[in-house]
């Protein structure tokens, strides 16, 4: 059988014709459009309706704009008749431009990845900024030029003759304004970030050696408030005044250095040495003097070795001195970078055997073989005062501030010991031929390592003390081309920074060589922490002292932002970290080293002002932790 027959027709009935079945005919429509709308289902129906409000939404966002195009159009057509300048219509989605003297912001962070581009973005950024700066001029000449004659409240002036003097004389009075209002909001910020941090130690770890500013407690080294002590003379030149009378009251009272504890040699004279010395020079209390003498004598036991280069460790109760149980070897670096305290400790007391003892050190160094064009290896034996593990050259740890000291040394004693200057100069060469390299693809020059013959593109963040140190050498006569590498290589420090996520410089870098590139920086998983160090600031502050280049006060002020950024622990305190390339959970260490109080937050403070006279480089020379010391009289 077959299936029933299927219509495939409609039948379609037509009313009269005439008014009413017109009439008929609209109302006809009406139900069937209604009858179609009941049969949609309820999410079509719910489609169109949204459909029809967000085009009714769009259209009322989209007058505004529709209306001051349409007024722009008719201000053209009227400015055009009139013979003026068109003046293009600025849309009102632009930003407003920026003023000259507000600080810098740290970028966001999704503009820091540059694994698809060619180029830091601060180059590129730069670049750009000066094209907008160039244009804007173009502009406002062109004005200038056609308009001829402006009017301001009714009356008439020739802008050819007299707004150029004005304007001048505004703009120079403007830049002077807002010049110190920056200066005044940048020193300000970081006395309060030394109250932030000042705080949580004082909170958490009063007379300790250091705060953990997360778990709300504190670390011991020596056991000896070396954050307190450390500070001293930051607070005295940030005018820190309370902070810096409550700290005085504890070292009169409370530090003692009559205790059974082993210190280290180095680090026990840069900060605690160091740091009264500076502290008693600042302020003229000889109750700081007082308490450097029987920290440096507590330490002299170090020097009581067969070769007079001294052991690392000293026990400042018991008067005795060792090297490191497992080794008989000193760090270059650590034996002769506390020439400048004992130096200046034998001045004042008038007892030479500080500055005998020190003295020998460098000697000894100065005629040892194992030398590389003027560059040393990074340990020294205290029995036979011979060089070991030769052949690995570095300006990082273990070695940097041996050669920081070399040129610190010359300009304390008033630039007569040549045989410092010498070796001083030969190193800086010996770096320039062994250990200097350009990166790819964008040519950042850096400071590598040398193993046995082989090159190695590591760069720690502790070579970043070289550019100020440079430019410190130049700024006492010696070449110039120190000071072209010094701005060469404070380049490459910044980028350290800008190029992490975080806008914070990792440990160690290792630079790209090879053609091809994507960029110029990687960073190893185990070298992403960042410990508050000082040393890009550091040269930071001398690039501006000497340059007035305020580009070096930005880039300073960038770091600080993003030190508060990611580093600052709110219940006080800041914190290092272990990972700057993630900027969603930089991995807080849960410590705050004693020379972020005592030097990074001092060098971003002289960076920002612009006071030549506020620890002068021609009366004071800094020691390797930022703690400022006279540069010797010359008849002295």
């Amino acid at each position: 059988m077959h299936p029933p027959s299927r219509q495939d027709y409609v039948s379609i009935s037509f009313a009269g014709q005439g008014s009413e079945s017109y009439n008929n005919s609209k109302q006809w429509r009406r139900q069937s459009c209604w009858r179609k709308w009941n049969q949609l289902s309820r999410l079509q129906r719910s489609l169109i309706l949204f459909v029809l409000v967000l085009l009714f939404i769009c259209g009322i966002a989209s007058y505004p704009a529709v209306t001051e195009h349409l007024n722009g159009l008719k201000e053209r057509e009227q400015d055009t008749n009139h013979n003026s300048v068109l003046r293009p219509v600025i849309p009102h989605v632009l930003p407003e431009p920026a003023k000259p003297a507000q600080p810098l912001l740290p970028k966001p962070t999704s503009q820091r990845k540059l694994s698809n581009k060619r180029g830091p973005p601060v180059l590129q950024n730069r670049l750009q900024k000066k094209g907008n700066a160039s244009d804007t001029a173009a502009d406002g000449k062109k004005k200038g030029e056609e308009e001829g004659v402006i009017s301001w409240r009714g009356a008439l002036i020739d802008t050819e003759r007299a707004t150029e003097g004005n304007k001048d004389e505004e703009n120079n009075d403007q830049k002077a304004k807002s010049s110190k209002e920056s200066e005044a909001s940048r020193l300000e910020a970081v006395q309060a970030a030394f109250r932030h941090a000042w705080k949580g130690y004082k909170d958490f770890a009063w007379g300790h050696d250091e705060l953990r500013p997360l778990s709300k407690s504190y670390s011991e080294w020596f056991g000896l408030g070396l954050t307190l002590i450390d500070a001293l003379d930051t607070m005295w030149i940030l005018g820190l005044k309370e902070e810096f009378e409550e700290a005085k009251a504890w070292v009169a009272t409370e530090l003692t250095f009559n205790k059974n504890v082993d210190v280290n040699l180095f680090e026990s004279t840069i900060r605690i040495l160091g740091g009264l010395l500076s502290t008693h020079h600042l302020t003229g209390d000889t109750m700081f003097l007082d308490k450097a003498k029987d920290i440096g004598s507590r330490l002299m036991p170090a020097f009581n070795t067969p070769s007079k280069i001294p052991y690392s460790d000293v026990n400042i109760g018991k008067g005795t001195a060792h090297p490191p149980r497992w080794t008989s070897d000193s760090t270059v670096a650590e034996v002769t970078s506390i020439q400048l305290e004992f130096r200046e400790l034998a001045r004042l007391t008038q007892e030479p055997h500080y500055q005998d003892a020190v003295a020998e050190v460098m000697k000894q160094v100065h005629k040892l073989d194992g030398k590389l064009d003027g560059l040393v290896p990074m340990f020294i034996n205290t029995n036979n005062g011979q060089f070991t593990h030769q052949g690995i050259y570095t300006l990082g740890a273990r070695a940097d501030s041996y050669y920081e000291y070399l040129l610190k040394q010359w300009i304390q004693g008033g630039k007569k010991e040549d045989q410092l200057l010498e070796d001083y100069l030969q190193a800086i060469e010996g770096v320039k031929k062994n250990l200097l390299q350009k990166s790819s693809p964008n040519g950042l020059t850096f400071v590598g390592e040398l193993s046995h013959g082989q090159f190695s593109p590591k760069m720690d963040h502790l070579v970043c003390f070289l550019p100020g140190t440079l430019a410190l050498g130049a700024h006492n006569g010696l070449p110039a081309d120190h000071m072209d590498l010094a701005k060469q290589l404070m380049e490459t420090c910044y980028q350290m920074y800008v190029q992490m996520e975080t806008g914070l410089s990792p440990e160690i870098v290792h630079f790209n060589m090879h053609q091809g590139s994507t960029r110029d920086i990687d960073v190893k998983l185990a070298d992403r922490h960042n410990l508050l160090r000082p040393e890009t600031v550091e040269s930071l502050f001398y690039l501006y002292r000497f340059t007035k280049d305020h580009k070096y006060q930005d880039w300073g002020y960038e770091i600080l932002q993003n030190f508060n950024k990611y580093t600052k622990v709110s219940s006080g305190g800041y914190t290092s970290i272990n990972n700057v390339r993630d900027p969603d959970y930089p991995s807080p260490r849960d410590k705050m080293e004693s020379f972020f109080l005592g030097e990074t937050l001092k060098y971003l403070y002289l960076l920002f002002s612009d006071d030549p006279n506020l620890i002068s480089l021609d009366q004071y020379v800094f020691n390797t932790e930022a703690h400022p010391l006279p540069i010797w009289p010359s008849t002295a």
